[in-house]
């Protein structure tokens, strides 16, 4: 046995060593590759998109997605060159991953609508740039003191989403901080449930003071966010190129891809259903100011007695309570809703209160209700409890029957059918529009905001 191997290991020798070691681009081929000719027979043109509502796809039918009607000329441009019935299937993934998924062969195009981190454009396959030199640029809010030069921001921090190419671009102007001896920027990565999007709506809001994000994606933004402005001076970066991406091993794609690019000229109007719809759902105020604290000190006892005994974050409830009634116990709303956390008679009465009106009553009655909602529909281990959370906020804006019937067809399209955020609120917008969605986007932003002051909130007393 021994000769045999020793016999085996000399042969090896004898071979060169190119022929040895395997070809990285044979290694990289795949069974799941799929070039033009595969995506035509399966029907399905799979577009990994970065998670945001206005990545991509429609709203009640308008469309509002800032590549989506780029992905839609593609879809029609591939149709007419065979008279085929090829169809489109977004697939929103985190920033982070959209480039491994597709070398996962999860997908067959990356369509995003930001600046990828140029470190991870490795095995994929570059389209011609949608736009060249994409400046980086600093957001604030209307009213706050004007930074000339980075080194006016030396110790301030930018909130910044997960993934996003701002935060290379800071370490690289924290070099240039520090050789002048002065105080580097801080970067904020903030919860993942938050889009560009949140993020530019809570720095308008004061929530954060300053964020960094593609100049033409803030500029888009700024028509719906009004109070938002844009320091156009302060470019971080302005070196990488805007693109979408395919497999290496997808050569027909790719000149199908850049021939496509090479005429295309967006509509003239494309953001008119985008600027319609997101106008009115972007509202969300800075929840901590001096009257507000003063009012959430006065429920806090009573909010975290019945949070206790439900198992809920009280800040989450005080989020709740923010949204619906701006912390008012004497608010009255629309079919009967009444008090702090606006819960209706009916749904009092199924967990068995009665006098609503009274502050104490009202919120032993939300908790009750949102505890039967955890307890019936959303108890499996599997779920992210932020996740869990936001599915029993939805039930409780809609009805717990329609978020479950949401969850099947997010199931059946392929999306994640235990995220809300990005994954089966795809489908809600969709099906019934921004008002689910914005409310528990807004309570998500409200408890993450108090959760950021959770030790000026929470009494040395309350926390022991």
């Amino acid at each position: 046995m021994l000769r045999i191997l020793l016999g085996l290991w000399l042969a090896l020798l004898c071979v060169p060593a190119s022929a040895r070691l395997a070809d990285p681009q044979q290694a990289w081929n795949s069974p799941a590759a799929r070039d033009l000719a595969q995506i035509r027979r399966s029907g399905e043109l799979r577009v990994l998109v970065n998670e945001s509502r206005a990545s991509s796809g429609e709203v009640r039918g308008q469309a509002v997605g800032g590549e989506y009607h780029r992905l839609k000329a593609f879809e029609r441009y591939l149709n007419q060159r065979q008279q085929g019935s090829l169809r489109l299937k977004l697939l929103p993934r985190p920033k982070t991953d959209l480039l491994k998924a597709l070398q996962r062969g999860e997908g067959d195009l990356v369509a995003s609508s930001e600046l990828l981190q140029r470190e991870k454009a490795v095995h994929v396959s570059s389209s011609q740039a949608l736009r060249e030199a994409v400046p980086l640029v600093v957001v604030t809010r209307q009213g706050v003191r004007r930074n000339l030069r980075f080194e006016h921001m030396a110790g301030r921090s930018l909130a910044l989403p997960r993934g996003s190419a701002a935060g290379e671009a800071v370490r690289r102007i924290n070099q240039q901080l520090a050789e002048r001896k002065l105080a580097p920027l801080m970067i904020e990565w903030v919860d993942d449930s938050l889009a560009v999007e949140d993020v530019l709506e809570m720095v308008q809001a004061g929530i954060y003071n300053y964020s960094a994000v593609e100049q033409p994606l803030a500029e888009r933004w700024s028509k719906v966010l009004p109070r938002l402005r844009i320091d156009r001076h302060l470019v971080l970066d302005n070196r990488l190129d805007l693109n979408w991406y395919v497999r290496p091993d997808a050569p027909t794609l790719r000149a199908s891809l850049d021939a496509f690019l090479e005429g295309y000229r967006a509509p003239a109007d494309q953001d008119s259903a985008f600027q319609r719809v997101y106008r009115r759902s972007y509202k969300v105020h800075y929840p901590l100011n001096r009257a507000d604290r003063q009012r959430l000190e006065k429920v806090r006892p009573v909010l975290q007695k019945y949070a206790a005994q439900q198992d809920f974050d009280w800040l989450a409830l005080a989020a709740i309570a923010f949204k619906e009634s701006s912390l008012n116990p004497a608010a009255r709303g629309a079919n009967g809703a009444t008090g702090l956390m606006q819960i209706t008679p009916a749904a009092a009465r199924s967990v068995g209160v009665g006098n609503i009106a009274a502050l104490d009553s009202n919120v032993q009655a939300a908790t009750r209700y949102m505890a039967k909602i955890r307890r019936s529909f959303f108890a499996n281990p599997r779920l992210d409890p932020d996740e869990r959370l936001a599915f029993i906020l939805a039930a409780y804006n809609m009805g717990p029957q329609r978020v479950q019937s949401l969850r099947a067809e997010a199931r059946r399209r392929g999306l994640d059918a235990d995220r809300w955020f990005f994954q089966v609120e795809r489908i809600a917008l969709e099906q019934v529009g921004m008002g689910p969605v914005s409310y528990v986007a807004a309570v998500n932003k409200y408890r993450l905001a108090f959760d950021r002051e959770r030790d000026v909130l929470e009494p040395r007393v309350a926390r022991k």
